[in-house]
């Protein structure tokens, strides 16, 4: 009897652990295939041309610091990086002034037509910016916003809105309800409950969304390529361009250049990382 409940107990705990072993091989797997392209891209930046194109899964043999020295001491890495910074801040500040207030209104309120105001909202995930890039070129032509760095951040915020609302709103929504009965009876009003309570509660979730607004807003490339006609205002995606000739392409000074300008994003996600998994944690229960 003891034997059959040992055997069992052991065959119990081997099942438990191969699934945990599969899922660490997985999750190994997807970390290789992340790490491995910004390694890659890395190395290459230290590389020469000729053992570039000769070359290019190596370690560098003669490793070439000048590529990443050439553009950290020149004025065109520091200024695309001060414009993506500012693009970035902008639309973060935006998309979690308007999304937070918006999903603390669908949470808490009720309204006639609130439930089609909100599934009219949530329709901007289904569409990428790039479908609909013309019209946003003319209405930001007509608004007079072309060559500025608001023609780039309003789109920007209107097409982050979506997700913003879904995960905030489900997020709020998951906020014991005594809290606002109390601060009612209180005589805490709706503004002073938002900005008091339900704000300083939901710093994860609104970590998750900053850093989800700062990377699509860093990573973007059409609309400020469609916007922007002066290069002075040009974020690092249009800034590559300045190592790219007619005939040739300095392709080891473009890999370091997009070494040094993804690590920003990198590092934000890396401070962040713990209330990022916090908060998409709170907005995947269902609301």
């Amino acid at each position: 009897m003891t034997e059959t409940a040992s055997t069992h107990d052991f065959s119990s705990r081997g099942l438990r652990g191969f699934p945990a072993l599969l899922a660490l091989a997985v999750l190994l797997m997807l970390a290789v295939t992340v790490i491995f392209p910004i390694a890659l891209t890395a190395l290459n930046g230290f590389k020469e041309l000729g053992e570039l194109q000769s070359h290019p899964f190596s370690i560098p043999r003669v490793w070439m610091w000048r590529n990443y020295w050439e553009i950290l001491s020149g004025h065109r890495y520091w200024q695309v990086l001060g414009n993506s910074l500012l693009l970035a801040f902008l639309t973060v500040s935006l998309t979690l002034a308007v999304s937070s207030m918006a999903a603390f209104t669908f949470a808490h309120l009720h309204f006639f037509g609130d439930r089609f105001l909100l599934s009219y909202i949530m329709l901007g995930l289904l569409f990428p910016l790039a479908t609909a890039i013309i019209p946003i070129f003319i209405k930001i032509r007509d608004l007079g916003l072309l060559d500025s760095y608001w023609g780039v951040v309003l789109p920007q915020v209107a097409f982050s809105l979506a997700m913003s609302v879904l995960l905030l709103r489900t997020a709020f929504k998951q906020l014991p309800a005594e809290l606002l009965d109390a601060a009612m009876m209180d005589g805490c009003g709706y503004f002073r409950y938002f900005f008091y309570i339900t704000l300083p509660l939901s710093g994860p979730i609104l970590a998750t969304v900053s850093v989800i607004s700062f990377v699509d807003s860093w990573n973007g490339y059409l609309l400020p390529l469609v916007v922007f006609n002066s290069e002075s205002r040009y974020p690092w995606t249009l800034g590559l361009m300045a190592y790219q000739g007619q005939y040739s392409t300095s392709w080891q000074l473009v890999l370091a250049f997009i070494t040094l300008t993804i690590l920003p994003a990198i590092l934000m996600f890396l401070v962040a990382q713990r209330w990022i998994v916090a908060g998409l944690t709170a907005g995947a229960v269902k609301a």
